[in-house]
């Protein structure tokens, strides 16, 4: 000790001569601090700029804490072990009452523990109650110790088990059994005289590693208690002989110094640990230990109801009004005890110096309100708050508890009320605070009350909250990989956060946005495409970090999507109701439903938690999509469609389909309005209502295009308005021409600029409009596949049966045709694989493409035709290249099932046809099983010594499965209809095919029974199991087929939307014609089709029409959950309770009447003895007294006479004809205490 007192070059020598351990922090900065034993030297760190600093500073923080170890050394530190049933344990402290206050708190924080409290409650008053009313009982275990365990508070008591205390260790003890969690523990801590503790020795026996044994007692009301059991901490004050209550001052010191400290609540934020004090019943002496408090703002709650001092004080308060007497008269009614009138006098000013501060006592009846005591608390410190400031500045402590307590409501009506102006920058920290704690009416309030996110959401504020992702959620998992991955590319061992943040957690790693942008793209990959690249974590400079100073400005800049940010930060945490908001108050509603669908399905696969996976899957942002697509639907078809392939701001140029199309939203394809748009794209430039019959005429007979055989949507359409350009047009209303017409159709324009053509010249390009037009239709495009298809079939088919020669006949001019065809097939599938218009990797787009699953049919039935005929130019491979190739007409036959996929019949059949496969694979398992097992038996019961490898599984596998379908060979089963045949049981003749091997006759009896059960079971259990699988599929997948059957046609329709317009073989001249444009660098105009790049106004119209759209829909969403039997149900207990809430104010009213009537009546008997004093008296007025209004008597004689009077109406009426003032009589034998003294 002497020698810490000495300096701090001690210290210093101290700190150098016993190392610090590998873990010690700098105490100003908090950075690691690793000792050297080599040099004997300390690194420097980012606060101190020479090692002697860090060594100086190291060293203090080590003298302090070796003072503080000294001061305790005076008294005593322990742990209590709780000798009873319950067999609890504590921890004590015993102290001067000297002590310093900041030693107490950070014993209870840093040395035992504690985490810093939300909420400080301090017990006062009670000690009188050994026998507690259930209301008061039911207070203390529902109330307190509940709002305790909701906030995060500490209860400070007495600690003693008498009164009060002893029925809140019980409330304490109830919950603690009733808890299954640690986190929720309730602290209660006792502060209580050293020399009240009953038993205290047994405490002195504490050691370091071994605690003191305790039996708390309950002992008879006097001088000395046990220790309460139920407290976990204690703090024991030795008191001062001559300075009696040291305990309470030090309590008072205690909480005036917690409430200067700062806490936070998982956020950003802190705020200082809001003090109250409960009084229950109290004594007379708990006034001055009150204005003390008082003295320290420290706000009051008054249990109303519970006696002593509080109900004196909820008696005043009631009243308004009152003077000295009445509080003298109070006291001596409540404590008839007390007859020294020095001490009275003495309450009687304490009393009144509290009332002066009235807004610092707040009343609660639970008798009459139904409120929570957590609430009624909150409301008590934001009125004290309120009366002193009403400045934003002054609230904030207090919206930051509520956010804490997750009380909006308190929050809307006490402090959002409009008494305090409110700006943005003051809500910037709750803001945080409520977004990291997952508090969205918080976040919709601020909002509400002056938020802009687009100024206050910055890439800074976003990696925040980022960096407040809990680790054990899958976010923080994914984040984590895309970190490593990142380490492992740049050879850094880790990665500093910015300055200016918040400082690195040990152990924990600060994520960028450039993690954030990897695990976005594995999710919606070309959707959020560029997303956060501005950010210096997207393009690092080679050979430095991410976070370098020349970079952190780029932190500061504002998102330039907040909504969508925030959005998207939610889903990635699966936190619905935050991002159910987000997405409500951002653009573009469609594509991020879609995309929040897409990211919460891939979650869901990832999820081990089946919680999560199963909350991820209900979300409902497909149903969110489809219902506001139908709402925009509803109100205008044209610029749904418009809204269907617009590519979007927010979503990286990608539209509604593609979206749609990555989320797998086989609902939102079956829309109506997704269907309409698709037939349109089906017919091209045609109209929708063509029928069939007249495209088979004009395909086969080509004349007929030029005629009005067939219309075009987009001559009937300038017909009946005229052409319009686009880009000109001021109504979304005529969105049909943007559908239905080929803005970059060079047939359209003019050639040279010319207005005016001759006649020759317009014939031709009405023509050629028309011919182009018809053929490269998709419904066009695919009929001629479908038939050239079937003639590919019918070619291969000859080829195969007729004309398929060995070389060097072969092959002849029809197979040669067949080679050809097959190869413009291949170049076909070349250019859907990575001639794409999509801007990705070859490896990207051939994933892609191999995902699909009739591509991976078409890769199989190209790659056998190519062993098929490879095989068959060599006359020695030329039989098992015919087999290759027979095989491989069956895959291109089963090809023609994707082909009819878009019938409307054929289509849903297809799909249960699918879904019946993978049944019959699970009934191939149970059949398999029981076939191998009789077969297997049966060959070793019947054939035993058949060495042959070939009729073993003949007759073990081959032979059983066609029992199935009847075909049972009984002459080779049963011995009775065996016919005499010459068989050897040799091995050697059996296997060189000269005799049959002879039957085993012992036991056929069994081999017969086998039979019998395995027919049972196949051709009954199983087959019957089978059937009602099949039965239970059709069921379930046909009401959904229709949904699967229009996504299908969706990708049969984008597919052939693409496709040339000729059909192979005839598709090489497409190709080549492809290729020559693609070098001259002319964008492809068929496109435009599926994704519009729309003028600024007019796309600024259109997001603007599907907001209103949205709002519209969540307008209808909440007027039918208002009109719900639930929330009127609710609607009509909130107005029940308003209405008990006014009645229960008329008591409070009634007293006031009885108390102004007592008044009035006080004063009329003192004028009417005043009148008879002057009327005996000699002094006489020259005017008459005044006589009472006829209005007043003669009604009154007159409702006498006609009405019968109830008791109280004679009793008024006795009264009113007594004398009145000025009349002889009046006021006779009536005293006037007041007047008379």
């Amino acid at each position: 000790m002497d020698l810490v007192e000495t300096g701090i070059n001690v210290c210093v020598f101290i700190c150098l001569q016993e190392p610090l351990q590998p873990q010690t922090r700098c105490p100003q900065c908090g950075d690691m601090l690793e000792w050297s034993e080599e040099h004997s030297v300390l690194p420097g760190c980012s606060c101190c700029s020479t090692v002697n600093e860090t060594i100086e500073n190291v060293a203090r923080g080590l003298a302090n804490k070796m003072k503080e170890k000294a001061h305790w050394a005076a008294g005593r530190v322990g742990d209590i072990d709780f000798v009873g049933p319950t067999k609890t344990k504590g921890k004590f402290v015993r102290v001067s009452s000297n002590t310093d206050p900041v030693l107490i708190y950070k014993m209870l924080t840093e040395d035992w523990g504690l985490s810093p409290p939300h909420l400080v409650v301090a017990l006062v008053g009670g000690d009188e109650l050994a026998q507690m009313k259930p209301w008061l009982r039911d207070t203390l275990r529902k109330g307190l110790v509940k709002a305790a365990q909701s906030t995060g508070a500490w209860i400070l008591t007495n600690g003693l088990r008498f009164g009060i205390t002893k029925h809140l260790g019980q409330a304490v003890r109830d919950h603690s059994l009733a808890s299954t969690s640690s986190k929720v523990r309730v602290v209660a801590i006792g502060i209580a005289p050293w020399n009240m503790i009953h038993n205290r020795e047994a405490l002195l026996t504490a050691k370091v590693d071994e605690p003191a044994a305790y039996t708390p007692q309950d002992l008879p009301h006097g001088t000395v208690y046990s220790l309460d059991s139920h407290h976990s901490h204690f703090v024991l004050v030795e008191e001062d002989p001559n300075r009696p209550g040291a305990t309470s001052e030090m309590r008072v010191k205690l909480l005036k110094h917690i409430s200067l400290q700062r806490t936070g609540y998982g956020g950003a934020g802190s705020f200082e640990i809001p003090v109250l004090c409960l009084l229950v019943h109290g004594e007379p002496r708990i006034l001055k230990r009150m204005c003390k408090g008082i003295g320290n703002s420290t706000p009051w709650l008054i249990l109303a109801g519970s006696g002593g001092v509080a109900d004196i004080l909820v008696t005043l308060m009631n009243r308004g009004c009152w003077d000295a007497d009445s509080v003298h008269e109070l006291l001596l009614d409540t404590f008839p005890n007390a007859h020294h009138s020095t001490d009275i006098s003495n309450w009687v000013k304490l009393i009144q110096k509290l009332l002066d501060h009235g807004h610092l006592l707040t009343v609660h009846d639970p008798e009459q309100e139904s409120s929570e005591l957590d609430t009624v608390i909150l409301k008590a410190l934001v009125k004290a708050c309120k009366s002193q400031s009403q400045e934003a500045q002054d609230f904030l402590d207090e919206l930051k508890l509520a956010v804490a307590w997750n009380r909006v409501d308190i929050a809307k009506s006490d402090i959002f009320n409009g008494d305090v102006e409110w700006k943005a920058c003051d809500l910037e920290e709750v803001m945080m605070d409520a977004l990291i704690n997952d508090k969205p009416d918080f976040v919709r309030l601020f909002v509400d009350n002056g938020v802009n996110l687009g100024e206050f959401l910055t890439y800074g504020r976003l990696q925040e909250l980022y960096w407040s992702v809990s680790e054990k959620s899958l976010l923080h998992n994914l984040l984590l990989k895309k970190y490593e991955e990142k380490q492992l590319l740049l050879g850094a061992a880790r990665t500093p956060g910015p300055p200016g943040h918040h400082p690195s957690e040990q152990g924990k790693p600060r994520f960028t946005l450039f993690e954030v942008a990897k695990v976005l793209k594995d999710f919606l990959h070309d959707s959020c495409k560029g997303f956060y690249q501005k950010m210096p974590a997207e393009k690092p400079p080679k050979g430095r970090l991410f976070h370098s100073q020349k970079n952190l400005p780029e932190l500061e800049e504002r998102c330039e999507h907040p909504w969508r940010d925030l959005f998207l930060w939610a889903v990635l945490q699966n936190r619905q109701q935050m991002a159910n908001y987000f997405w409500a108050m951002g653009p573009e509603a469609v594509a991020a439903a879609l995309a929040g669908c897409k990211i919460l399905k891939e979650m869901a696969r990832l999820e081990s938690e089946a919680e999560s996976a199963r909350s991820m899957k209900e979300a409902k942002y497909e149903q969110f999509a489809l219902d506001v697509f139908g709402e925009c639907y509803s109100n205008s078809e044209d610029r749904a469609y418009a809204l269907l392939v617009r590519r979007t701001h927010c979503w990286s140029k990608s539209t509604v389909l593609n979206l749609a199309t990555e989320a797998d939203a086989k609902s939102f394809f079956a829309h109506d309005g997704v269907q309409a748009l698709l037939t349109k794209l089906w017919w091209g430039a045609m109209t929708t209502d063509t029928a069939i019959s007249k495209l088979v005429v004009s395909f086969f007979f080509p004349p007929l295009i030029w005629t009005n055989l067939i219309m075009f949507s987009d001559e009937e359409l300038d017909n009946r308005n005229g052409k319009t350009e686009f880009v000109e047009l001021d109504s979304l209303d005529t969105e049909k021409a943007l559908l239905l017409t080929d803005d970059d159709d060079p047939l359209d324009a003019a050639p040279g600029g010319q207005t005016s053509q001759s006649c020759a010249s317009v014939w031709w390009r009405f023509l050629l409009r028309r011919w182009r037009r018809f053929w490269s239709a998709p419904v066009t495009v695919f009929f001629g596949n479908v038939i050239m298809y079937f003639a590919f079939l019918c070619l291969f088919t000859y080829v195969l049966l007729l004309d398929f020669k060995k070389p060097p006949d072969g092959p002849k001019v029809p197979e040669i045709m067949l080679y050809f065809w097959v190869f413009t097939l291949v170049l076909e599938e070349i250019r859907q694989s990575f001639f794409t218009d999509e801007e990705m990797n070859i490896l990207k787009k051939f994933k892609l493409y191999v995902e699909d699953n009739w591509n991976k049919c078409d890769m199989v039935a190209i790659l056998l035709f190519v062993v098929g005929v490879s095989c068959r130019m060599s006359a020695g491979t030329f039989e098992a290249g015919r087999t290759v190739l027979a095989i491989d007409f069956m895959v291109f036959t089963l090809r023609l099932i994707h082909i009819f996929a878009i019938h409307k019949q054929l289509g849903p059949k297809i799909i249960i046809v699918e879904r019946m496969m993978k049944d019959v694979f699970f009934f191939l398992f149970f059949l398999s099983v029981w076939l191998i097992a009789y077969g297997v038996a049966t060959q070793a019961l019947l054939h035993p010594n058949d060495p042959r490898i070939d009729w073993v599984f003949r007759r073990a596998l081959y032979r059983p499965y066609l029992h199935i379908f009847g075909q049972i060979p009984l002459d080779d089963i049963d011995v009775a209809r065996m016919p005499n045949i010459t068989c050897t049981e040799n091995s050697d003749e059996i296997l060189q095919g000269q005799l049959p091997p002879c039957p085993n006759k012992y036991a056929n009896w069994l081999v017969i029974l086998l039979l019998v059960i395995f027919l049972l079971v196949t051709n009954v259990l199983l087959l019957n199991l089978l059937i009602a699988m099949f039965s239970y599929t059709f069921q379930v997948v046909q009401g959904n087929t229709d949904i699967f059957w229009k996504f299908q046609r969706y990708n049969l329709i984008v597919e052939y939307h693409s496709r040339p317009a000729l059909a192979p073989p005839f598709i090489i001249i497409s190709h080549i014609s492809q290729l020559i444009l693609c070098m001259v660098k002319r964008p492809e105009s068929k496109q435009e089709h599926l994704e519009r790049e729309l003028p600024a106004g007019l796309d600024q119209r259109l997001i603007t029409w599907e907001t209103v759209q949205k709002e519209n829909y969540l307008a209808k969403v909440e007027r039918q959950h208002w009109e719900s039997s639930e929330e009127k149900l609710k609607t009509t207990s909130s107005k029940v309770q308003s209405l008990l809430k006014i009645v229960g104010g008329f008591k409070d009213q009634e007293r006031r009447l009885i108390s102004v009537e007592a008044q009035v009546r006080y004063c009329g008997e003192v004028l009417s003895w005043m009148a008879e004093c002057f009327a005996q008296s000699t002094l006489k007025c020259e005017k008459d007294a005044p006589k009472a209004p006829t209005s007043l008597t003669g009604s009154k004689a007159e409702r006498t006479a006609d009405t019968p009077q109830s008791h109280s109406e004679q009793e008024a009426r006795q009264e009113e004809e007594e004398p009145k003032p000025g009349h002889s009589g009046y006021g006779a034998n009536k005293k006037f205490p007041y007047i008379d003294e």
